[in-house]
């Protein structure tokens, strides 16, 4: 008897991803993984990126596992649903008992129980994933085991929170052995001329912003030792020299003293591996940049979400657009690519505030950046301050949160031709002050004038 593992991203179905091709490896089943083998639990793990859903159905059936346990999100969400529906009706899988785990569980309990999945757990997953399979294997009783929900005579039942673990220290590494690592390798090489993987340094965030979903780690700061990090990144770097690391840490620069003993550490552990990572602007000053440098820091993303003052303080970013700004015109002096953020559509913007953010890229001119329309994630203090708002709230199991629609200050297509405006603004403005290639001013110029033409006539 065993633990199976999975998730249900398949690459070949994201057509988006295809065009960018950049995935990443499901850190958080590996980190579970590696805790049940050192508790000596038999697991399995099915990473299922690269592969069809008929493979991944054919590893359950050869498995033949007690327990399925499915990391689920916004994105997969769907497809964990279809595969629980298959798992639960088709007797050749054995009929397991099916945990889910993931951001998306916390605030949606009632709806995934009610889809056949037989428990979920509610926070950080190790511990109880541990406590709960050895329960079901040794058919004990659950009801104690702190974190998980599950149905009881059509009751929704929620055992006490999860205490977090405090000392990251406790967490083995995660079990990369357990997953096809080349093929991420080499997707990367083939479409972009290096490689690259993830490292995880931290749980929580500390900060309040209204869009943003802790249901997993919570408000909190707990970090992984920085020796210890360290020599997580001498080990890639002898086993599978990635030419890239990538922090998936909301906010790797949070404690500065934590950043120093980094610093001092891969140099000690010769583990320097060039990397990114994200970061809050007030958290960043000359002498962190610098150490982040010396580091091996090649990509900062440091988050802006608008450039609009009023539309910042709605979301309780509490930061000065003025600081975000220079924060990122000084990583571009010092040598450091940066990346940023932005979001249209929060409730309230108007034409102003993307005016406002359209001069504010422009001034910062940060090398990359990412853009998209607001969307509410049940549980976040934006979903609450909408939820009365609502204009569209599609099927919960053949939708996802990125499908709801609220009133917002004008036309939901309003913002779709805002996010081309600003794209093909910015684009423009950094070709004139750049390269100065003549089509694609022309392009650009073409593209955003069409662009704010359509957002009059669809306010």
């Amino acid at each position: 008897m065993s633990i199976l593992l999975t998730h249900t991203y398949y690459i070949y179905e994201d057509v988006k991803e295809q065009s960018i091709m950049r995935p990443y490896a499901p850190l958080g089943l590996l980190y579970i993984s590696a805790y049940l083998n050192v508790h000596k639990v038999e697991n399995h793990v099915f990473d299922s990126t690269f592969y069809s859903k008929e493979e991944q159905l054919n590893f359950i059936r050869e498995k033949q596992p007690k327990v399925v346990a499915i990391y689920t999100n916004l994105m997969t969400k769907i497809n964990v649903i279809k595969l629980i529906k298959t798992l639960k009706s088709d007797g050749q899988y054995g009929f397991p008992k099916v945990i889910l785990g993931g951001p998306d569980i916390t605030y949606n309990c009632e709806n995934y129980l009610n889809t056949g999945a037989d428990f979920l757990i509610i926070g950080e997953g190790e511990q109880t994933t541990l406590e709960l399979y050895s329960a079901i294997f040794k058919n004990e009783e659950y009801s104690n085991i702190t974190g998980v929900a599950y149905l009881d005579k059509g009751n929704v039942i929620k055992t006490a929170p999860r205490i977090k673990m405090k000392d990251l220290s406790e967490l083995p590494l995660p079990n990369r052995d357990a997953i096809p690592v080349e093929k991420y390798l080499d997707t990367w090489k083939t479409n972009h001329g290096m490689s690259s993987m993830t490292v995880s340094t931290q749980r929580g965030c500390p900060y309040t912003c209204k869009w943003c979903s802790t249901a997993v780690y919570g408000q909190s700061y707990r970090r992984r030792p920085a020796e210890r990090v360290a020599k997580e990144l001498r080990l890639l770097k002898d086993t599978y020299n990635p030419d890239s690391i990538w922090f998936v840490d909301d906010v790797f620069t949070v404690s500065h003293k934590w950043v120093k003993s980094f610093h001092e550490e891969v140099i000690r552990q010769d583990a320097i591996i060039p990397f990114e990572c994200i970061t809050r602007a007030e958290r960043l000053n000359d002498e962190v940049l610098q150490l982040l440098k010396e580091a091996g820091c090649y990509r900062i993303w440091i988050g802006a979400e608008s450039g609009s003052q009023k539309i910042i303080d709605a979301m309780d970013r509490r930061v000065d657009v003025d600081v975000v700004k220079t924060a990122i015109q000084k990583t571009n002096n010092l040598g450091i690519e940066t990346g940023t953020f932005i979001m249209v559509g929060y409730p309230g913007e108007d034409e102003k505030d993307i005016n406002q953010t359209i001069n504010y890229l422009k001034a910062a001119n940060p090398t990359h950046f990412t853009i998209t329309v607001a969307y509410p994630i049940k549980g976040t203090s934006l979903y609450t301050d909408i939820e009365d708002k609502i204009t569209v709230q599609p099927n919960w199991e053949t939708s996802t949160d990125r499908d709801i629609d609220f009133k917002r200050t004008y036309s939901r297509k309003f913002y779709d031709y805002a996010v081309r405006k600003v794209v093909n603004e910015v684009n423009y403005s950094k070709e004139k002050t750049g390269k100065k290639n003549i089509k694609k001013m022309i392009s650009f110029k073409l593209k955003s004038t069409l662009a704010g033409t359509l957002m009059k006539l669809s306010k």
